[in-house]
């Protein structure tokens, strides 16, 4: 009887059998280690993260359900953000002149104040051809060293088309100065006056040039 019993088949479920061989390989330490998957997900606006790959197909739902929703977010309108405040705004430096006479004139303006000296080509006194010479030689342009010379190089500019660094021939040949916009001349005068500006009229142009690159 006993015998018999031993060899009867066992009423318990499978499941009840498969977790009492699982737990008899494990106390005898013969059930290898399993190592954890992981899966990374990348959450908008948060970051990534690994998480367990069972995981990995609900959260990445959970990542798309979150990218239509920020789609569907409405539009700011425009009339939220504000306006500018109006009015004019000067960008000097995105259209900057880089011509030869500008820079000449640039140069020429940091001598305002230096005495004049005749014969004098700077850099600290000049006479009226001498600051032209060294404005000139600044922007990389060489011109001869008298008013008279002066006089015939570029090509002549009539009065109401001068622009900011043309050369001005004035008293009748002797003097030269440079043309600084709004009517007026920047010039090394005469003895005991410093470069500065003075007035420019019509009638005081024996001629006028402008000089090229």
């Amino acid at each position: 009887m006993g015998k018999h019993s031993l060899q009867r088949e066992s009423r318990l479920p499978n499941s009840v059998k498969g977790a009492l061989v699982m737990g008899a390989v494990a106390a005898t330490g013969a059930m290898p280690a399993v190592p954890a998957m992981a899966a990374t997900i990348s959450i908008p606006g948060i970051g990534d993260f690994d998480v367990p790959q069972e995981f990995e197909a609900p959260v990445k739902e959970l990542n798309t359900q979150l990218q239509q929703a920020l789609a569907a977010q409405p539009a700011i309108p425009p009339s939220s953000l504000g306006t500018l405040p109006q009015g004019n705004f000067e960008f000097p430096n995105l259209l900057q002149d880089n011509s030869p006479a500008t820079k000449a004139l640039d140069a020429a303006k940091t001598k305002v104040g230096a005495q004049y000296s005749w014969g004098a080509a700077g850099p600290f006194s000049f006479d009226c051809s001498g600051l032209v010479q060294w404005a000139y030689r600044q922007a990389g342009v060489e011109l001869p060293r008298t008013s008279f010379e002066q006089s015939h190089v570029g090509a002549p500019v009539a009065f109401k088309d001068l622009k900011p660094g043309d050369i001005v021939i004035t008293n009748g040949g002797g003097h030269v100065g440079m043309y600084a916009g709004d009517g007026k001349l920047l010039n090394a005068v005469q003895s005991g006056q410093p470069v500065s500006y003075t007035p420019l009229r019509p009638d005081m142009v024996v001629t006028a040039r402008r000089i090229a690159a």
